[in-house]
């Protein structure tokens, strides 16, 4: 019989962490698509034996403290998705967000390597300016706009050729705080939205992502890869097609420009940072288009709305 693979999440609590224990575990998230395999091969029970650590668990801008948790666990994979993702905020905790995304991955990654074990480190688009004018594939030059996006940047600059860095983007998920639930709550309460239309991404559901995530651990490729959904849109598109699949007419949403916004954002966004994921679909399947998972992800929370008294 072949041995489990040992694989240590940090992260575990988020939206992404929660959805991909589940998927090492041979549990389908909710919000996810069970017969998305990229890899063609069902995760089986007993395949993965995982570690989940979320920030009460290990403080991550504790050098000591990760490589205690690595050599004790002592994993074959660890996925890195601890970060401090407060885009706007980091605006005015630079040392704060540079010391999780930066400092945290640099002793992920040094305690990996001490080990033997693999890293995979999860990454976003906002290492890019969006100037490009088409999808950032993965040799792009990254200028990042925001303190955000620079310390993920420097995060990545720790890692080695043997790590895998994910650049992911627009992540969402049923269980965790983001767009969607806002969308959707207002939606089901009769009022209506604005949203921009002059940023355009590319949107990563969190089941699709955890299942691509088991796949790189699997396979332990290396390199920079990006992950996410198919097709580019923009917040606008995708709080329309909330509505639509609430119900709403076309009154929902109004798009507006970034400028108009209220309150204005602190922190500089890339008016078109969308992935392009030709080199992973090059191998394996790729992920499901936007709308199919935005789709999956409404109709679970309208499901888990209905369950809760």
């Amino acid at each position: 019989m072949k041995q489990a693979v040992k694989v240590m999440v940090t992260g575990a609590g988020g939206q992404v962490g929660v959805d991909l224990v589940d998927t090492l575990g041979a549990l389908a998230p909710p919000g996810s698509d069970p017969g998305f395999q990229p890899d063609e091969r069902p995760v089986a029970r007993g395949e993965f034996v995982v570690t989940g650590l979320n920030h009460r668990d290990l403080d991550v801008t504790d050098q000591s403290a990760v490589m205690d948790a690595v050599v004790s666990i002592r994993p074959d994979v660890i996925v890195h998705l601890a970060a401090y993702t407060a885009v706007d905020r980091a605006e005015t905790e630079r040392d704060r967000c540079f010391s999780v995304n930066e400092g945290g991955t640099a002793s992920m990654s040094h305690a990996a390597r001490s080990i033997g074990a693999h890293l995979i480190a999860v990454s976003t688009d906002y290492v890019f300016d969006g100037t490009k004018g088409e999808a950032y594939v993965e040799g792009d030059p990254t200028n990042p706009l925001s303190v955000y996006g620079a310390s993920k940047r420097a995060g990545e600059l720790f890692c080695t050729d043997r790590d895998t860095i994910v650049r992911t983007s627009w992540v969402m998920g049923v269980r965790g705080k983001n767009v969607v639930h806002a969308i959707a709550a207002r939606a089901k309460s009769g009022e209506c939205v604005r949203f921009v239309d002059d940023q355009m991404g590319t949107v990563t559901t969190a089941g699709d992502l955890a299942r691509a995530l088991v796949t790189l651990a699997r396979e332990r490729v290396g390199g920079v890869w990006h992950v996410a959904n198919s097709d580019a849109t923009t917040w606008f598109e995708i709080a329309t097609y909330v509505g639509q699949l609430s119900g709403r007419g076309d009154d929902f949403a109004t798009a507006i420009s970034t400028e108009e916004l209220l309150p204005p954002q602190l922190a500089a966004r890339p008016r078109r940072s969308d992935l392009s994921t030709q080199k992973f679909s090059r191998i394996w399947s790729p992920l499901p288009d936007w709308h199919d998972g935005v789709a999956r992800l409404v109709n679970s929370i309208e499901r888990m709305s209905q369950a809760t008294p």
